[in-house]
């Protein structure tokens, strides 16, 4: 599965930034499409809600979390929509690594603010399952202070900042060429220990 979404994220770069004649680029679309038959063969019907994840479980490093949530639109090695980003830990704080590349664009040359939205909610959280208080996004809130650059390395740190009245306050930002280019602020519900989180009642596939 690791393979397969290395793959597709392979594909996603180069579709974005091909310059092959039309022809050439009906023929990817053939093909990709015939592979995409081939795959829907093997997917079962409703689709399954893959992964149930655990809300308050013991988290050691970033690899630790990545494992327990796979096909995380952020950090999850079997989702091919995820760069990966990738967490490590510095005591309680959490370290998110990125290098956005071209799918991740919204003004030319800089990072999507909504992707940097994502990719906070997840570092924040990392940082509380650090501090043993992860729990449910209540809210998010962004300051985008500069534009954050594409195909250049975007630290992420966040730390908790307090606990009080069952919230959760998590701040972070993003450090790019030494400056500060985006603040966060997340509230969370912390979740009972022992706690796992159980996807809604089964999806039918649109007709």
């Amino acid at each position: 599965m690791g393979a397969l979404a290395r793959a597709v994220r392979r594909v996603i770069a180069a579709v974005v930034v091909n310059r092959a004649p039309r022809a050439e680029v009906a023929a990817f679309a053939g093909e990709l499409d015939a592979l995409a038959a081939r795959i829907e063969e093997h997917v079962p019907v409703p689709e399954p809600h893959i992964t149930e994840t655990g809300g308050s479980g013991e988290i050691t490093d970033g690899a630790t979390m990545a494992q327990r949530m796979p096909f995380d639109v952020v950090i999850g090695p079997y989702s091919p929509l995820a760069l990966p980003v990738e967490v490590e830990f510095d005591g309680e704080r959490a370290i998110g690594h990125a290098w956005f590349t071209t799918p991740y664009e919204g003004p030319p040359g800089c990072v999507h603010g909504a992707v940097i939205a994502a990719s906070f909610d997840i570092v924040l959280t990392a940082a509380n399952m650090a501090a043993k208080a992860a729990g449910l996004t209540v809210s998010l809130t962004m300051r985008y202070r500069r534009p954050t650059l594409l195909h250049e390395e975007a630290r992420f740190e966040a730390w908790v900042e307090r606990v009080e009245q069952r919230r959760v306050y998590t701040r972070g930002h993003i450090v790019q060429r030494g400056s500060v280019t985006v603040e966060a602020e997340g509230v969370f519900a912390p979740l009972d220990p022992g706690h796992r989180l159980r996807p809604p009642g089964g999806r039918r596939r649109p007709s």
